[in-house]
């Protein structure tokens, strides 16, 4: 009876090994999909601040009381325009005596040159008058520099900010006026990781919004990349230009951006496929014969990731297969047989409706 027993379980235990071995060597159904080639032209999202094409805060190198202001808070003004006068009477005078000297040492220069050549006097004389003549003209040109500098004009056109002065002040050197912004068109600037370096370049357009403007977007064009990357953040800054006909647009102001970045051929898998372990990525790749396929582990790299899809940089060669769904059940060199086959992005459902079609 005890050998009976045991002759019993030992049949048992067989009986199933058997079956495990022939459940293991029964080909798996998976979801497959080949490796395409796609051109990818991925938006690269950022945050940046805004600044204006040109920015000048207005002072003075000496020191005078003001006497006439010419601008309001928020006023636009022309190239050249004076701003601010300040006290010159000292000045004009020096320029009203400078111009009298002028006008005699360029009357004395002419008589000299009529006697010289009626042979009254000698070229000598001549060369005197002439020296003269000059150094009174430099004198006019110094009380003419001293007087500009009372004035304080706009570098350029553009919108002034507050006014931080008043009449009868007396303004220091450095002493700050107000600030002139040039807002006709405006600078985004904007820090991207240095891995994404490579895919921006002069030109190519950009798309901002800002809060402050909501349902409304701002297109622009890079302009420059720094010619350095932060080596704290491994980011590199980028500069925009966005027009700004409207005036809208402020200096200071936060706003995001979207840079579609330059398109490039490369190859792409369902993310499905994936079977990440740790900070490695692998994928169930199909090999052996169309009548016999069997499944082998292998490890790839991948860039970036789009919705559905992901970016294959090695690994894997266009128009392999990758299985998509199952590929956690397999083992290396394990046979499978293709249920059905998807492309990258396409719905797994669609994909089982058409393969079980008659």
């Amino acid at each position: 009876m005890f050998y009976k027993k045991k002759f019993l379980m030992l049949f048992f235990l067989a009986c199933l090994f058997s079956t495990s071995l022939a459940a293991q060597d029964a080909p798996l159904p998976v979801i497959v999909a080949p490796v395409e080639e796609r051109t990818l032209n991925s938006d690269i999202q950022a945050l940046g601040t805004l600044q204006a094409n040109e920015t000048a805060h207005l002072t003075s190198h000496i020191s005078a009381i003001i006497s006439r202001i010419h601008f309001d808070d928020g006023q636009r003004v022309k190239a050249g325009e004076v701003l601010v006068e300040l006290t010159n009477h000292e000045q004009v005078a020096e320029l009203e005596e400078a111009r009298v000297a002028l006008a005699d040492a360029e009357r004395q220069l002419q008589r000299t040159k009529k006697l010289v050549d009626n042979r009254f006097v000698s070229a000598q004389e001549l060369d005197g008058r002439q020296r003269e003549f000059e150094v009174t003209q430099a004198r006019l040109s110094a009380v003419e520099a001293r007087l500009a500098d009372r004035l304080i004009k706009a570098p350029f056109a553009g919108v002034v900010g507050l006014r931080q002065i008043s009449i009868g002040t007396l303004l220091s050197p450095g002493t700050q006026v107000t600030t002139l912004l040039d807002d006709s068109v405006m600078k985004l600037d904007f820090s991207i990781p240095e891995t994404l370096m490579a895919q921006l370049r002069p030109g190519l357009g950009i798309l901002a919004t800002a809060a402050a403007f909501p349902g409304r977007t701002f297109v622009g064009n890079i302009v420059s990349l720094d010619n350095r990357v932060d080596p704290v953040t491994r980011a590199i800054r980028v500069r925009a230009i966005l027009n700004n006909r409207e005036r809208v647009l402020r200096s200071g102001m936060l706003m995001s951006v979207s840079v579609a970045s330059a398109p490039r051929q490369t190859l792409v898998i369902p993310e499905e496929a994936l079977l990440p372990l740790g900070d490695k990525q692998f994928v169930m790749r199909l090999e052996g014969s169309a009548d016999a396929p069997y499944a082998q582990r292998v490890r790839v790299e991948i860039g970036e990731r789009l919705p559905g899809i992901v970016e294959i940089t090695s690994g894997l060669a266009i128009d392999e297969q990758v299985v998509t769904h199952g590929g956690f059940r397999l083992a290396s060199g394990q046979p499978v047989r293709i249920k059905a086959e998807i492309a990258a992005g396409e719905s797994v459902r669609a994909a089982l409706s058409a393969s079980e079609a008659p």
